[in-house]
């Protein structure tokens, strides 16, 4: 008997998520890289310059030093005992680690944990979270997970019951939202972020499309913020999170605030405030607002994409469904032991008068600072290229330039049934090796090409991404001039 799976009788939903981030010109950039590596003189560029996704370590980002050491410590723990780990580790980390692994069944990485995570390393995140907020964090709110889109799911999951089920998501969005909600059956409606005004999220235009999607029979569930944002960059003033905050309440949605940028914010008038904070300071507790508080380590200065840890802060459910979420939770058995003993250390680094602090500090900030120069760099480039604009990159990884492309670009591109903003950055991966993610796959307000650009290869790298992307773009705007 034949096979009898084909891509006609798969999961339906499967076929219809989507990843741009990792898409079509990803793969073609790959083959680039096998080809120039067999032949290198079989194109004008000898390297592939990768700024479409964020992970930062496999752009050369050096990995935080105290917290490497804890975990080599904790996944190694006989060396605790040689003399030589004195001369070799820092003492905050031989103490760190100790206690760490006090805390863990058998005081093994290789072991399974509560579901929800190590009890002692949610008690630490819940102390920073405290700490960085100024209002009460229990334990128990906190679910570890492999990174922060398990958690994502793990939520789409929980609330999506049918395609009549959506989830407010904004637009331009990453791509993780827009894949769960396919993936799990539900719709997405839309909300579009003002570019004009930088990216700003108007509450407005919540409420427009909240009753376009009651008028086509959607009962809306959740609103999706990412702040700092993906890709458009921008950092939500905290006068916006009151009114976000307001919305939801007299909506009675789920606000799912995506924070895995918290520590990545680049302008001096911004600041980062979580939603937790926020709703707080308004005098909103538990039973006022269902709210869940996403965090990664793969972001920030830490950059510790592999790893796979994160967590979720749950607050606002009755204990009828948090009991349901900590089966879903269950069903994973728990999230890897390295990133949750990862997620603690990014919540809680050395602090004044511990022996790594100074490193620690001079580590964190010559990251931080650095991410910042380049952040200006390619937006101030932007800025200078024909038909491109380019919003300020007030926080994150990304930048989001808006390129007004010439009517015979955009017919070239019709001819070969390939989206505008698509032709151009196959265009531009094949002529100078840059990897750019087009905007269609992210999002855009129609009839608007854009593209995302990650401000991650290292600094001394971004001259050559300016030059060739310049050099290109001028050769494109002259051959399609209208």
């Amino acid at each position: 008997m034949a096979p009898q799976v084909t891509v006609d009788s798969i999961n339906p939903k499967v076929i219809e998520c989507q990843y741009a981030v990792r898409g079509e010109i990803v793969i073609l950039a790959q083959k680039l890289q096998q080809e120039i590596q067999a032949k290198p003189e079989a194109y004008p560029f000898q390297e592939i310059l990768y700024c479409n996704i964020g992970n930062p370590q496999s752009l050369g980002q050096k990995s935080i030093t105290f917290f490497r050491e804890v975990l080599a410590l904790c996944d190694h723990p006989a060396i605790l005992a040689k003399r030589e780990t004195q001369a070799l580790f820092s003492a905050d980390s031989i103490e760190r680690a100790r206690k760490i692994l006090d805390q863990i069944p058998g005081r093994a990485t290789g072991a399974y944990s509560h579901s929800q995570g190590i009890k002692g390393l949610r008690d630490t995140i819940a102390a920073a979270i405290e700490a960085r907020d100024g209002f009460p964090a229990d334990p128990n709110d906190i679910f570890m997970t492999d990174g922060a889109s398990p958690a994502v799911h793990m939520m789409m999951q929980l609330l999506i019951r049918s395609e009549k089920d959506g989830i407010l998501c904004p637009i331009p969005q990453y791509p993780l939202y827009s894949a769960s909600i396919a993936l799990h059956g539900g719709s997405l409606v839309p909300y579009y972020l003002d570019e004009v005004t930088g990216w700003v999220l108007e509450v407005s235009e919540l409420k427009k499309q909240l009753q376009e999607a009651k008028s086509n029979g959607i009962t809306v569930r959740a609103l999706v913020v990412i702040n700092p944002g993906n890709p458009t960059g921008q950092v939500l003033a905290e006068e916006n999170q009151k009114a976000i905050v307001e919305f939801c309440k007299e909506e009675g949605l789920v606000l799912l605030a995506d924070e895995v940028y918290q520590e990545n914010v680049y302008v001096p008038e911004k600041k980062f405030h979580s939603f937790k904070k926020v709703a707080r300071s308004m005098g909103y507790g538990e039973k006022d607002i269902h709210l869940v508080s996403f965090q990664s380590v793969s972001k920030g200065y830490y950059g510790e994409c592999g790893k796979r840890g994160g967590y979720m802060e749950v607050t606002g459910f009755g204990a009828d469904v948090r009991e349901h979420i900590y089966k879903l939770a269950s069903v994973n058995l728990c999230s890897n032991i390295t990133g949750q003993i990862l997620a603690s250390l990014v919540m809680s680094p050395p602090k004044v008068g511990d022996k790594s602090y100074e490193s620690y500090i001079a580590e964190r900030d010559g990251i931080l600072s650095s991410l910042a120069r380049r952040a200006k760099t390619l937006e101030d480039a932007f800025n200078k290229l024909e038909g491109i604009t380019c919003n300020k990159a007030e926080g994150a990884m990304y930048l989001f330039p808006r390129i007004n492309l010439p009517k015979k670009a955009i017919k070239a591109a019709e001819e070969v049934k390939t989206a505008p903003d698509l032709f151009y950055c196959r265009r531009l991966l094949n002529e100078t090796g840059i990897v750019f993610v087009p905007g269609s796959g992210f999002g855009q307000v129609p009839g608007t090409w854009h593209f995302r650009c990650t401000i991650l290869p290292q600094e001394e790298k971004i001259q050559a991404i300016v030059t060739r992307l310049t050099d290109f773009h001028k050769r494109f705007m002259d051959e399609f001039r209208d």
